[in-house]
């Protein structure tokens, strides 16, 4: 991993995802993403290990088994906030 990688906060990590950044957080609490906290509790992600997973890389630290790593991560999400729609 490069010393200089760049810390993206919850909001520019969920632009890339196009998710809501709450999602990102849920994300990191559940494990699926890494992220490290500022002094002040903030989340922050390394921009390497994100951009790895929007490639599918599977040597990224999460991986996930079929399908794009936006799919994987965002498709429980997107699936309950469509049940829950109002029409």
């Amino acid at each position: 991993m490069e010393t200089e990688d760049r810390l993206l906060t919850p909001g520019e990590v969920a632009t890339l995802f196009r998710v809501d950044p709450k999602t990102v957080t849920r994300w990191a609490a559940a494990g699926r993403i890494g992220s490290i906290r500022t002094p002040g509790g903030h989340r922050r992600f390394r921009e390497s290990e994100v951009r790895a997973l929007l490639e599918g890389d599977a040597g990224a630290q999460t991986t996930f088994e079929t399908g794009s790593a936006q799919l994987a991560l965002a498709q429980p999400y997107r699936a309950a906030a469509s049940a829950t729609a109002i029409p």
